[in-house]
């Protein structure tokens, strides 16, 4: 099951098992309605299982209910931004 957490100015939406952090997606808060996602990290024991996207999934519906736009400076979620129309509807570019 995808996590979401967001303390101050920064947010995290991640997979853990067993209490161990094994993927995350980071993101910076600039202003009340738009997020940056700067980082996407994926431990090797779930690398090839569409971990990534399914952090990206859980981000994307997350901005949708609570009308949030993002960006991206993170290489991965920027290329599925880009490649994928049906998430770009929360994509500020």
């Amino acid at each position: 099951m995808i996590k979401h957490e967001e303390t101050g100015n920064h947010g995290a939406f991640f997979f853990e098992r067993a209490d161990i952090r094994l993927a995350a997606m980071t993101y910076s808060r600039t202003t009340p309605t738009l997020v940056i996602i700067d980082h996407t990290d994926v431990s090797e024991v779930l690398k090839g299982q569409g971990m990534g996207r399914q952090l990206l999934d859980a981000l994307v519906a997350w901005a949708r209910q609570t009308g949030t736009k993002v960006m991206a400076t993170c290489p991965y979620a920027l290329a599925q931004f880009r490649k994928d129309e049906s998430i770009r509807d929360v994509f500020a570019g």
